[in-house]
């Protein structure tokens, strides 16, 4: 029986463009990731053409899964949603937000929520952070919506105590700041600029 080649380049379902990369050196476990512009899979190459076909599709129907999860939750439908959800989870829902996006144009705070349009915008960068960072701006924005004439006052802080890794999430958002201004710093840009964060201000 012929040799199998080393690599296989085809395109899946969806138009994902996948290589298979048959090694000597795997012996059970086969492994996937996104490279040089493709799914690459990597299969043992004692496995029979059956099994690796079967392993292979079974990676890339997750590999879908996981992208159409993916842009789901870097949509304004889907950043609508989480809001929703935290805000009945939180607030019993008294927040109502009417609408709830992303921004690009927030260069200096994470989000910005008008208490009059009821209203809440998120600062695009943070889709370089975990959900749960992105979730604790939300609750921010939100607990303003709840609590719109005591700016950051007492009831304000009372209401963000409630999200659970509150002290965590503020150490993770300093550090970020600190990391995006030194980066812009090393690329000659002026932080302020570039994306420096200072806070929220709310409208």
């Amino acid at each position: 029986m012929p040799a199998l080649p080393k690599t296989i380049d085809f395109v899946a379902s969806d138009d994902i463009p996948v290589r298979v990369v048959r090694s000597a050196k795997r012996r059970k476990t086969i492994s996937s990731q996104w490279r040089e512009d493709r799914l690459v899979v990597q299969v043992p190459a004692a496995l029979d053409e059956r099994s690796e076909r079967m392993l292979v599709d079974e990676m890339v129907k997750k590999y879908s899964r996981n992208r159409v999860q993916r842009a789901e939750a870097t949509s304004d439908a889907g950043l609508a949603a989480r809001a929703e959800q935290l805000d009945r989870r939180y607030f019993g829902g008294l927040a109502q937000p009417v609408s709830v996006r992303w921004v690009n144009n927030q260069n200096k705070r994470w989000g910005s929520a008008s208490v009059f349009q009821k209203t809440i915008r998120l600062s695009a960068k943070l889709l370089h952070t975990p959900q749960w960072v992105q979730d604790y701006v939300l609750v921010h924005e939100l607990a303003h919506l709840v609590a719109p004439r005591d700016g950051h006052g007492a009831t304000f802080q009372a209401l963000l105590d409630r999200f659970e890794r509150r002290a965590e999430a503020d150490q993770y958002l300093a550090g970020f700041s600190a990391g995006y201004r030194a980066h812009a710093a090393d690329n000659g840009q002026d932080a302020a600029e570039a994306g420096g964060f200072d806070g929220d201000e709310d409208e």
